[in-house]
């Protein structure tokens, strides 16, 4: 028998979203708990991310909205099925349908206050059999990262936007200046930040949000015996099954039993370029929103005590851009809705669009990977005219007016009086990107895009301009206004998207299919229960969080018992 230095039912590895809702479980079966984060911040990649979840059925859509039919309809048409996805299958996808909306009302139970994401945040496939135009997201109300206290609120990773603002009132600001009813917002936003100031407040919203709350859950609740800078170095197994593992306390190893089982929810490894070389060729670590500790060390571990590793050269795919100071900001600046707004395109290096701008982030980074493989695609081009710059902000920079004299003199920034001299300032050929930005005008004015379809989904136009009313839908304009733009884009992502093969009960399987007894997985840490394919806003998160919960049910032996 293993001597261990202390012994917990319900051992944790990472403190992600899918950590802290297997704890409050664990808890409400009068289960002991310990959570062990190697960073010495608590929140993972839940934290700076979004921090959206993509729930069908969830308790805040309207009555009759959606079905579990549908939602399964929906992923069956969105995710293939065969040999390279392991990960997902029918009867996994439809688990999470049937227990994500459990474990939100479950959460929701525990004090975490949740609401719709936006009314209309539609799927990326939202054309496909089953699929939403309006929403099927959740997220969490801004928090004030006080109410955790001064030791606790010290300890929660950094948000992308620490501000009192939901997430969907934050996507309208841009349109400021269409709209009395956003200018009432911003004022009823900075009216909360003055206030929030002189009342001792610290705001955070989206991923922040989620994991603050959630976080104040477990700590309220007594869920957990939290530990930062306590990285895992080695699950311990006697015979076939895993019974601890190997961690760090006061500078030595410390060995930790658990009599339930052990939950993996360490992240991926997007910080690690040799994975990443292995695994997904071409991309890289400086490109990615992940965060420092996501080094892959449980990908490797398991691995080693016999796990399956699959669909890892997939990555949840988020573009960026190069722009000035991007090399130190906390968050890379992304090009999604620059490229899918009006008077925008994309461009291969050889002068010529290969995709819709439009749609899901990670399908538009794969499908750029992929055409690297044939022509040079990695950077490709963004091209805009000033109909653009007078309108936009660009690639979260901010707008043309403030900041067009220092990109320029940056080099990120190409500007040309034709399309023809911007082509050769590039280095694509001028006549391929003249005839691009003439077929793509002839679309404009035809009304469609007969390339790739650039607006018929819901969620393309999501990512457009609802006040746009000089083209066919909200991402179509035209490019003729001189002078004319271009800046290169790169395949980064927030995440990784492959790991260990879990089953329905989160367990963690062999090569062979047998489950190893005690060892449990969520989130990036796994191989997505989507796939190869990320069918809405928080498809990464929402799965760890309920495939977390469903691990504590099942370590617990506690079945379809309902809390």
């Amino acid at each position: 028998m293993t001597q261990f230095d202390e012994t917990f039912d319900w051992v944790v590895v990472g403190s992600g979203a899918g950590s802290m809702a297997s704890a409050l479980l664990m808890k409400q079966a009068g289960k002991t708990v310990v959570i062990l984060e190697k960073a010495q911040w608590i929140g993972g990649t839940t934290a700076k991310s979004g921090g959206v979840m993509w729930i069908p059925g969830n308790r805040f859509m309207d009555p009759g909205e959606d079905s579990l039919e549908r939602a399964c309809q929906y992923l069956d048409a969105v995710v293939p099925d065969d040999a390279e996805s392991p990960g997902t299958s029918p009867a996994r996808r439809r688990t999470y349908a049937v227990e994500a909306p459990k474990m939100l009302d479950f959460i929701v139970s525990q004090g975490v206050r949740m609401e719709r994401g936006s009314r209309f945040w539609p799927d990326y496939y939202d054309e496909l059999p089953g699929g939403m135009k309006t929403s099927r997201t959740v997220t969490a109300l801004p928090f004030d990262k006080n109410e955790l206290g001064k030791e606790w609120a010290g300890k929660l990773r950094q948000g992308f936007a620490e501000v009192p603002v939901k997430l969907d009132d934050a996507m309208k600001l841009p349109f400021a200046k269409h709209s009395w009813a956003i200018k009432r917002l911003i004022v009823g936003i900075g009216f909360k930040i003055i206030l929030g100031k002189l009342t001792g407040k610290h705001w955070v919203t989206a991923g922040a949000a989620l994991q603050g709350r959630m976080l104040k859950a477990v700590l309220d609740n007594q869920a957990a015996d939290i530990r930062v800078n306590s990285p895992v170095s080695e699950v311990i197994m006697e015979g076939e099954k895993a019974v601890g593992v190997v961690t760090e306390k006061d500078g030595r190893p410390w060995r930790i039993g658990a009599r339930l089982g052990i939950l993996m929810n360490a992240g991926g490894f997007s910080m690690n370029q040799a994975m990443r070389d292995t695994y997904m060729p071409g991309t890289q670590s400086k490109w990615s929103n992940g965060i420092e500790t996501d080094t892959g060390d449980m990908h490797r571990e398991l691995a080693a005590k016999g796990a399956a590793l699959a669909q890892m050269d997939q990555m949840v795919g988020f573009q960026m851009t190069d722009a000035p100071g991007w090399d130190t900001d906390y968050v890379k600046p992304g090009t999604q809705s620059t490229t899918a707004k009006p008077h925008a395109i994309q461009v291969d290096q050889s002068g010529l669009r290969y995709m819709n701008e439009g749609g899901s982030y990670e399908a538009f980074c794969e499908t750029m990977l992929v055409r690297n493989r044939t022509v040079p695609a990695v950077p490709s081009w963004a091209i805009l005219d000033q109909q653009y710059m007078d309108e936009y902000a660009v690639a979260g920079k901010g707008t043309a007016k403030k900041n067009m004299a220092k990109w320029l003199a940056s080099g990120w920034m190409r500007k040309a009086d034709t399309v023809g001299e911007l082509a050769g300032i590039i280095g694509v050929p001028p006549g391929s990107l003249e005839t691009t930005v003439a077929r793509w005008n002839g679309f404009v004015r035809g009304g469609r895009d007969e390339d790739f379809q650039r607006g018929e989904r819901a969620y393309d136009n999501f990512l457009g301009d609802p006040f746009f009313k000089d083209g066919p839908n909200q991402t179509m304009g035209m490019i003729d206004k001189a002078p004319f733009y271009a800046f290169p884009v790169y395949p980064g992502d927030v995440g990784t998207y492959g790991g260990v093969v879990c089953d329905c009960d989160s367990r963690v399987l062999r090569e062979d299919g047998s489950a190893i007894e005690g060892l449990y997985a969520c989130g990036v840490t796994t191989a997505s229960p989507m796939g190869r394919v990320y069918p809405g806003a928080g498809a990464s998160v929402g799965p760890s969080m309920t495939f977390g919960w469903i691990a504590a049910k099942h370590a617990a032996g506690l079945g379809n018992q309902v809390f």
